[in-house]
Parts: structure tokens; C-alpha cells; sequence
């Protein structure tokens, strides 16, 4: 049977090591390291660099991997279940069990993917941290905006195939080609001399349809995009300041309650201590 004292004590010290491992100074170590892991995967590409530094750099990538691997474990003892309850931790415990793939076998492929741990620091760094979060936010708004592209690209991909394709066939034979012709004039890759012009050659109101869909799905989509993201990070960071204010204000809600009942309790003494007083007066005279 387990005795409760045991059950505390084990509590307890998850408790310290939980504290431990997400102290500032620890998480700032963890930083400097997946800097300098990342410096030394870099560095593991150069032939020249391995030839005279091999060794020591697959030394130091193999210690900063077994960092990590007991940084993660201490999370996984000190919160056990709770520990995957953080998207963030999922996706570090997923990042070192990727960098743990052996070298030989089916999956050595997987290998090349151990660069991802450079990924760790948008979980360590709190604005990378909020980037993302803003950029998963905004996805609902980026999909009704890529829908509406694509239902763009699909109305000027079928007048471009029935305009140019019978003498433009490589660029706008068939829809498919049409489409992807356009997204290469949306990026603005030889757009002008390399399509529109040959184009125009045969057709010289082509520009007619060329500019505003340009105008249409490069600039203004492209603003679009951006606004979205830069309206969910605003809103993210009021929602968070107003969260902020609200702990602020509980807590100054809740001193001033605490103040109030102790001058109360001040006064009450006081009024004791006069009458006393009082009393021990009208008794001597």
C-alpha cells in the first residue's frame, strides 16, 4: 500500500522539477543551444568543414540532442498526461522523436529533417511564439480568400483558353494550362516579355485582359492577405492586453478588499483600546 507521505514527497518533487525546467534561466539555455545546433547542422554540410571538424561537430550535435532528449523527459515526469495538453510540447516532443530516426534503415531518409529543431525556437520565443498562433488564427479568413481566388483564376483560365489558346496552345491549350500560365503572370516571372508580348503579337488588345487580372489577383488579393493577418494579430494582442488588464485589476480588486477588512479590523481594535482606556480612567479617578 502507498503511503500518503510518499504520494506528497513524489508530488512534490515533480512539482520542483516542473519549476525547474521552465525557470528563465533553463529555457534561455535551451535557446542558446538550438542556435548553436543549428550553426553546426549548417556547418555538417560543408565537406571541407567535416573533413577537418567531423568529429567535434557530430559530438556536440549528438550533446545538444541529449539535452533536449532530457529536457523533454523532465516535462513528460513533472506534468506526465498533462504534458501533451500543450500544442506546444506536442510539437517539440514530435521534433526530437524525428531527430531520433536512425541513421540506417528505411527511415534514414528522415535524417535530413533533423534541421527542424531549429523549429523549437518558435516555441521558446514568445513573439515567434504569437506569429504563428496570429497565422493559425487567421486561417479561416485566409481560406474564404484563397476560394476566392481560385474561383478567379478559374473564370479568366476559361476566357484565356478561348481567347489565346488556338494560337498559344503551350500557354493556354487547355484549362490546366491556362492556370498555371496565369499564376506564373501573377507571381510577375517574365510576364511582360516572356507571355504577354508574344501574345500580343497576335492578339494587341491582349493587354486589355492581362493588366487588370494582374491588377485583380497580384495586388489587390495580395493586400488582402496581408490585412487579414495583421487585422488577427491586433485583435490577439487587444485580447491579450484587455486579459492582462482584467488579472491587473482582479488583483488590485482583490488587495483593496484585503485592505478594507484589515483597516476595519484597525479601527476595531482601536475603538477597544479607547475604551479600555476609558475605563481604566473612570476606575483611578
Amino acid at each position: 500500500m502507498i503511503q500518503p507521505e510518499s504520494v506528497s514527497q513524489h508530488n512534490e518533487s515533480r512539482l520542483r522539477l516542473a519549476s525547474w525546467v521552465e525557470a528563465p534561466q533553463v529555457q534561455y539555455s535551451i535557446v542558446v543551444l538550438i542556435v548553436i545546433n543549428a550553426i553546426t547542422l549548417g556547418l555538417e554540410t560543408s565537406a571541407t568543414v567535416m573533413a577537418q571538424a567531423g568529429p567535434w561537430l557530430l559530438a556536440l550535435d549528438n550533446f545538444v540532442l541529449g539535452v533536449f532528449v532530457v529536457e523533454i523527459s523532465v516535462k513528460l515526469y513533472a506534468h506526465r498526461w498533462r504534458f501533451f495538453h500543450d500544442p506546444w510540447n506536442v510539437f517539440d516532443f514530435i521534433i526530437i522523436a524525428i531527430a531520433l530516426i536512425p541513421e540506417s534503415g528505411p527511415l534514414a531518409v528522415l535524417r535530413a529533417l533533423r534541421i527542424l529543431r531549429v523549429l523549437r525556437l518558435i516555441s521558446m520565443v514568445p513573439r515567434l511564439r504569437f506569429v504563428v498562433e496570429s497565422l493559425l488564427h487567421a486561417i479561416p479568413g485566409i481560406t474564404a480568400i484563397a476560394a476566392l481566388l481560385v474561383l478567379l483564376y478559374y473564370v479568366f483560365a476559361v476566357m484565356a483558353t478561348g481567347l489565346f489558346g488556338a494560337d498559344h496552345p503551350a500557354w493556354f491549350g487547355t484549362i490546366g494550362k491556362s492556370m498555371y500560365t496565369l499564376f506564373q503572370i501573377m507571381t510577375l516571372e517574365s510576364w511582360s516579355m516572356g507571355i504577354v508580348r508574344p501574345v500580343m503579337a497576335t492578339h494587341p488588345y491582349a493587354w486589355l485582359f492581362f493588366i487588370p487580372f494582374i491588377l485583380i489577383a497580384t495586388f489587390t488579393m495580395l493586400n488582402l492577405f496581408i490585412a487579414i493577418i495583421v487585422n488577427t494579430m491586433q485583435t490577439m494582442h487587444d485580447n491579450t492586453h484587455k486579459q492582462e488588464q482584467a488579472a491587473i485589476e482582479d488583483v488590485v480588486h482583490n488587495e483593496g478588499i484585503n485592505l478594507g477588512e484589515q483597516l476595519q479590523a484597525l479601527r476595531a481594535e482601536l475603538s477597544e483600546l479607547r475604551q479600555l482606556l476609558h475605563e481604566r480612567g473612570n476606575i483611578q479617578s
